[in-house]
């Protein structure tokens, strides 16, 4: 091996920590490394040369890779030459005494060999790095000790993991084909948080009377997802909910908003829902009115799309009546990011 492309996309920098661990280790083995960050790379790459071996990362958001990476990947060219590919993630990992607990891939790496085998590449390993989990609006950081003794234990792994790639090994992640059909068993998950989920946690953020338009999220947002709409920040339905502006804001003002998300369910379901399947009963519909997988999936759709036009409609409302003191307050103390115990995530700098 000659050379290694390293291709990357990272929210609060797991990813990024991961690339940066196995190119440095690949110098100091005297292979020429490069570090792309696809989230700063505008033009479509050219085919590699012959003796350049690729690698990809990125974290894993609702069980796959994150839109802006599969897009990347799919307009990625053709090989000319079969190079080699190796495939990582980073995922939600935990830790429990001294125990470090693995987070879940789903089908985030087959997606993309699948994708990559069809451009002409040869697949050398498939590895996921358990990297701390940074999603704040689903549970508290973790504690900083906690965060560092993973990344040292990381570190070593990723690092062993370049060595065997020098060595010409093939690495895959433990129990890769064991876990496969579990990896399979969420692809309809997947799918949902691809075409709804993330546009639903998009819709969750909000800068409390704390933000003092600092610019610091949307200067650093990786896809330009937030923009400043009635003197804040406000975030589209382009945002992919990578934390980095949460967890990046200097004065802790992004928040989740919790108590309005769970009021918009309960007046969607027990309200506008509720009623409408009390005077027009399912099986009175002229379509979609049998419990067939055809049928409730046409539900879903129209559900989902309720769902979005009620989030956009609510959302942009409570965003222009913030500038109230007592609504913005209402908004922040019902949101479980507002509390201290309810802990940032900070990746180690060095």
């Amino acid at each position: 091996m000659k050379a290694f492309s390293f291709y990357f996309f990272s929210g609060t920098g797991n990813s990024r920590k991961v690339a940066t661990w196995f190119c440095n280790e690949m110098s100091n083995g005297g292979v020429n490394t490069s570090l792309t960050d696809i989230a700063k790379e505008r033009e479509t790459p050219n085919a590699p040369d012959k003796d350049v071996t690729i690698g990809f990362i990125s974290p894993t958001h609702g069980f796959n890779y994150p839109p802006l990476f599969i897009y990347y990947l799919l307009r990625f060219p053709r090989a000319k030459y079969r190079n080699d590919v190796l495939l990582m993630n980073t995922r939600a990992g935990m830790k429990l005494s001294k125990i470090f607990l693995p987070g879940f891939s789903g089908i985030s790496m087959w997606f993309a060999a699948i994708v990559l085998l069809i451009k002409g590449y040869k697949i050398i390993g498939m590895r996921s790095i358990d990297l701390p989990s940074n999603w704040i609006s689903l549970h508290p950081g973790l504690r900083s000790k906690v965060v560092t003794s993973m990344f040292e234990h990381y570190e070593i792994v990723t690092r062993k993991l370049a060595r065997n790639i020098m060595l010409g090994k093939k690495v895959f992640r433990p129990l890769l084909w064991i876990g496969m059909p579990l990896d399979l068993a969420v692809m309809p998950i997947a799918a949902a948080y691809f075409f709804v989920g993330r546009f639903i946690l998009a819709k969750t953020f909000v800068a409390t009377h704390a933000c003092d338009n600092c610019n610091v999220c949307i200067s650093q947002c990786p896809i330009k997802a937030i923009s400043m709409v009635y003197n804040k920040p406000y975030w589209s339905f382009r945002c992919e909910s990578c934390m980095r502006c949460m967890n990046n804001c200097p004065k802790r003002a992004i928040e989740t908003a919790h108590g309005v998300l769970a009021l918009i369910i309960l007046v969607l379901y027990a309200g506008i829902l509720g009623l409408l399947y009390k005077y027009f009963p399912i099986n009175s519909w002229p379509i979609l009115g049998s419990d067939s997988a055809i049928d409730s999936f046409g539900r879903f759709v129209i559900e989902s799309a309720l769902i979005f036009a009620l989030l956009l409609l609510v959302y942009r409302l409570v965003h222009y009546l913030k500038r109230y003191t007592w609504l913005d307050a209402l908004v922040s103390y019902t949101s479980l990011t507002k509390y201290p115990f309810w802990r940032r995530y900070k990746a180690p700098r060095n």
